[in-house]
């Protein structure tokens, strides 16, 4: 009966016959349709828009002037892992709600690896809390391959209790292309019952070939954000997939493919986030820093709002935002400048929640349940365990990383070897790595050699090691990465960063070792300290390390990655020896 009577008050109220709950009078409203401006007043009724008036026609009970200035629609985040701003979603929202980020399409891929179903409720739980709207895909690898442990798995089963929840759009990025593209039953079960459901599935076709996506279309898979070329973009479009633009704290893919977005096929992309520091939100934002980029690089900004709005909305069948139209959310906002995008006031469903970069709204109460703040079961590491033997030579297989990507390349070279065990080298760059499974007690360990990192000295251990999140440390000696992950058990899980023998910093992450309980502020200042902290282990660091870091350990993306069972090939997707 309340929604008859909502419905009933809003199309009358559409015609004039009965007050308005609020008129932003005097804005040039973007049309993402048409991808023109029209001076307008946006008339709201019970948190939906019921008419653009452009005669003076209405009145209302609270009215604000935009004194001719620009209103867009709430931006729309395709596809995030909220774990990793490192807050909580009520969190995380006050965040980007101020920036002008109304709606995004959260996966929990990162707390279920840990928590499994109780880590997806929770994010759901604490969802209902946020100032925007959180929709969840529900994780379609946990783990993400069966090479590694994690701390939980996640069968088509364990899911469908999820399908019926309102906030719950798809089926996450389907990164276990093998088990795609092979038929395994385990897999295309939970693409079944998202399809049973009309739902959407992700997809996560990194490195794939054009022939491997053609399998994924066939699978029924609609979206891809793993491009790096524009060359992929277009493959992925001209055979039916939606593609989210990424630029993130690591991956960073705007540039490079904005060439192939055209007023023809525009329809057909979006902007995503993926994976985006707290410092780095509080800062910049996500979506409205995407706008502007592509703006800045020579997108129309209308173009580029409707990439950031309505493709979106319709690619994940929110067919309720996205337009600044009678019948849709009240969510808008305010910005001065186009070009800059920065955010003056935010509404939604028709009410101001922020204004000048603040929000307006008091801070929800945090419940954590104790299991998710308990889940570091590391043991106690003595530098024995990270010993690397060579038995036949001094020839490796080494991982090197490449700044600010998620992919990393496949050396095969002379490494140092002294009394038949790798010794680390600073003058040639070659790191000792480790990672060791802290979820069950089985302390397996897998060990590596990476290039490129340039630390001087010490050690960098933490918990968020995607997406198994076991614990991943690098280091220049066995005895500060020794340090290093026994005060990550200490913790509950974060980053800790040593060296000679002392830590210099530390963010403890207690929730699952991949969120914190603080505000988004002492979160920044934590990480103001770690990357203070990074610099003195090597001055000259001119990439993001610990997001560059976190993703040495996931073994989906090319070409060399190490998980706690060994060294990975994923080009070939099996374990390998670290002699070559």
């Amino acid at each position: 009966m309340e929604k008859l009577q909502q419905l009933t008050q809003n199309i009358k109220a559409s015609q004039g016959k009965v007050e308005a709950d609020f008129i932003l009078r005097n804005a040039q409203v973007a049309d993402v349709y048409t991808l023109t401006w029209k001076k307008a007043d946006i008339v709201v009724k019970n948190g939906q828009i019921v008419a653009l008036d452009r005669q003076n026609r209405f009145m209302a009970k609270n009215e604000e002037d935009a004194a001719g200035q620009y209103v867009i629609p709430g931006l729309i985040d395709g596809h995030i892992h909220i774990e990793s701003s490192m807050l909580t979603p009520a969190e995380f929202s006050r965040v980007l709600v101020p920036h002008g980020v109304t709606t995004v399409i959260t996966d929990p891929h990162e707390i279920a690896n840990v928590a499994g179903a109780e880590g997806i409720q929770f994010m759901l739980d604490d969802a209902k809390k946020a100032e925007m709207d959180i929709f969840v895909m529900l994780p379609s690898s946990v783990p993400g391959t069966p090479f590694e442990h994690a701390g939980a798995t996640l069968t088509a089963a364990d899911l469908k209790p999820f399908m019926n929840n309102d906030n719950v759009r798809g089926l996450a990025e389907v990164m276990d292309f093998p088990a795609v593209l092979n038929g395994d039953a385990s897999m295309l079960e939970k693409i079944i019952l998202a399809q049973q459901g009309n739902l959407v599935v992700d997809g996560h076709c990194a490195g794939l070939s054009s022939t491997q996506i053609t399998g994924y279309r066939a699978a029924g898979i609609q979206t891809d954000h793993e491009c790096v070329t524009a060359e992929e973009a277009l493959d992925r479009i001209e055979q039916g997939m939606y593609v989210l633009i990424r630029e993130g704290s690591a991956a960073k893919n705007l540039r490079d493919l904005l060439p192939a977005v055209n007023t023809i096929n525009a329809r057909r992309f979006g902007f995503c986030t993926d994976d985006k520091y707290v410092d780095e939100l509080l800062e910049e934002g996500s979506i409205n820093f995407d706008v502007q980029m592509a703006i800045a690089e020579g997108m129309e900004p209308l173009q580029a709002i409707q990439l950031a709005t309505i493709n979106v909305a319709e690619c994940y069948r929110l067919h309720d935002r996205g337009v600044l139209a009678p019948g849709y959310k009240a969510d808008f906002v305010l910005v001065e400048d186009v070009n800059e995008m920065r955010a003056k006031a935010v509404w939604k469903n028709g009410v101001k929640v922020a204004e000048n970069g603040a929000m307006l709204t008091a801070r929800a109460k945090l419940e954590v349940p104790a299991h998710i703040q308990q889940s570091v079961h590391l043991p106690f590491v003595t530098t024995d365990r990270l010993a690397i033997p060579f038995t036949k030579g001094t020839t490796a297989n080494v991982m090197e990383i490449v700044p600010n990507q998620l992919i990393t390349n496949h050396l095969v070279m002379d490494v140092p070897v002294k009394d038949g065990v790798f010794v680390p080298s600073v003058a040639q760059d070659l790191l000792k790595l480790a990672v060791i499974e802290r979820h069950h007690h089985l302390h397996t360990t897998g060990l590596g050699i990476v290039k490129g990192f340039g630390l001087q000295k010490g050690a960098i251990a933490t918990t968020v090691a995607h997406d198994s999140h076991n614990a991943l440390v690098v280091g220049t000696n066995d005895e500060d990465m020794v340090i290093a992950l026994n005060r990550l058990q200490e913790i509950q899980g974060g980053f800790v960063i040593v060296a000679d023998g002392q830590i210099l910093a530390e963010m403890p992450l207690v929730i699952g070792g991949l969120m914190t309980d603080a505000t988004a502020q002492d979160a920044t200042m934590q990480l103001t300290n770690l990357h203070n902290a990074l610099n003195e282990l090597n001055p000259h660091l001119d990439f993001h390390f610990l997001l560059t870091f976190s993703f040495v350990a996931l073994p989906v993306i090319p070409a060399l990655k190490l998980t706690d069972t060994g060294l990975f090939d994923v080009t070939t997707f099996q374990h390998i020896s670290i002699e070559a």
